[in-house]
């Protein structure tokens, strides 16, 4: 699996179906992420993919882990276009 890949796919799903939060970066909930079907289709562990993209500082999250229903309100902020 092509870490650099997922993660650029991430990116582009965020773009899709986030928002600018008040600071003007991209946004969107862990929940609606996790619940989307294109997502699904696309991420066979999201919550990996989550974590590399954190660890290359390319979004940021409250938090190690993030858990289905638990997390599902937890904003999602991308650092980088």
């Amino acid at each position: 699996m092509n870490v650099q890949h997922e993660v650029s796919l991430l990116v582009d799903e965020i773009q899709r179906l986030g928002s600018k939060n008040a600071d003007g970066k991209m946004c969107v909930k862990f929940g609606v992420l996790f619940n989307d079907d294109r997502c699904a289709n696309i991420f066979e562990a999201l919550v990996g993919t989550l974590r590399a993209a954190k660890r290359k500082k390319i979004i940021t999250f409250e938090g190690e882990l993030l858990l289905q229903g638990v997390h599902d309100n937890v904003d999602i902020t991308l650092l980088q276009e």
